[in-house]
């Protein structure tokens, strides 16, 4: 049945109507107020300045567009970023999370791209007809909120994973290059040049930075913050030291690329050893889930008693409690720090 079937034999009153439209409503506009952007009509007012010969006109339009340049990341969506960082909380916080997983986005992009995936799992939830209205709308709000982070925490992730596989050759780099006599800035940056990215974008910011102006210590404490990784604190931490006290910096370097070889290789084994468990706690606590699809497919209506009775609800909820503990308990058990 469609959705003007349903509205036309009453199945869909204008109440549900309403939850039906409202999300779908404001993603549209989320989109249409980000995309629609002033540029067209900036540049029309520009060219009707030219024409008639208004300079104040032309100065006034010209001087956004100097200061949009000179921004470290232009966007289109700049007419709403504004109100986004006055309206969302600890911004600062997302802001480096898009960072880290080497994401050129908005908060506001990011916020409209939140938007549609929740309005999409609340379509696909509501039109499957297996849960009711509102937690359609309840499990389509947790959609959008939860899946683009969990997204963004698996790209930072992969992006930490390539940086300590590539860092290790880059401080290598670094160290031939001061043997040979050069600064630590230009080593620096012929490994910036020479190593793939992630690590190789990081240096390259790095160096950026100090030749516009800024410290060494505060470039790299910078880049530290972005990357969240101990390894290149240690990097940060010894050319902290190596300024402040002197000594043998080419010494220091090659150290630390034992130090971060060793560490590579024993999370490669902490990996191999924790592996048997982390495959034990997949299979174990994709069981329920699977089972309750099976039985769903084969008969619906034994199943469905557990959604449609109080007590059936009772028992999803002490079984989903002690699932997300044990889930919890695993993955302590076999999370390490080193």
């Amino acid at each position: 049945m469609t959705i003007a079937q349903a509205i036309a034999s009453g199945s869909i009153g204008l109440q549900e109507l309403l939850f039906l439209i409202v999300p779908f409503g404001l993603a549209l506009l989320l989109v249409a107020f980000a995309f629609s952007g002033s540029g067209q009509h900036k540049t029309f007012k520009r060219r009707l300045a030219r024409v008639t010969g208004d300079k104040q006109a032309m100065a006034a339009l010209a001087t956004p567009e100097i200061s949009v340049r000179r921004k470290k990341s232009s966007s289109r969506l700049s007419g709403m970023d504004s109100m986004v960082e006055q309206v969302l909380p600890r911004r600062e916080i997302l802001t480096r999370r898009l960072e880290s997983a080497g994401l050129n986005m908005s908060l506001t992009m990011y916020i409209v791209i939140s938007a549609i995936v929740g309005s999409i799992c609340f379509a696909g939830i509501f039109f499957a007809g297996i849960v009711p209205l509102p937690a359609s709308i309840l499990i389509g709000t947790a959609g959008g909120a939860m899946l683009p982070h969990v997204f963004v925490a698996a790209m930072i992730k992969r992006r930490q994973a390539r940086f300590i596989a590539n860092f290790p050759e880059a401080i290598d780099l670094m160290t031939r290059g001061l043997k040979s006599g050069l600064p630590i800035m230009e080593s620096m940056k012929t490994a910036g040049d020479e190593v793939p990215d992630p690590v190789g974008k990081e240096l390259k910011q790095v160096t950026d930075a100090v030749r516009l102006g800024a410290k060494t210590e505060d470039a790299l404490r910078e880049a530290s913050d972005r990357i969240g990784l101990q390894e290149f604190k240690f990097l940060t931490i010894s050319l902290a030291i190596q300024q402040e006290t002197g000594g043998n910096l080419t010494e220091t370097l090659v150290n630390l690329s034992e130090v971060l070889r060793k560490r590579r290789q024993l999370k490669l084994k902490i990996k191999a050893l924790s592996g048997e468990a982390k495959a034990s706690a997949y299979i174990i606590g994709s069981l329920p889930f699977v089972m309750a699809g099976i039985i769903y497919m084969i008969n619906p209506e034994y199943i469905m008693q557990l959604i449609n009775d109080p007590r059936g609800h009772v028992m999803i909820g002490m079984g989903l409690a002690s699932f997300f503990t044990g889930a919890v308990v695993m993955f302590k058990m076999v999370r390490f720090d080193y």
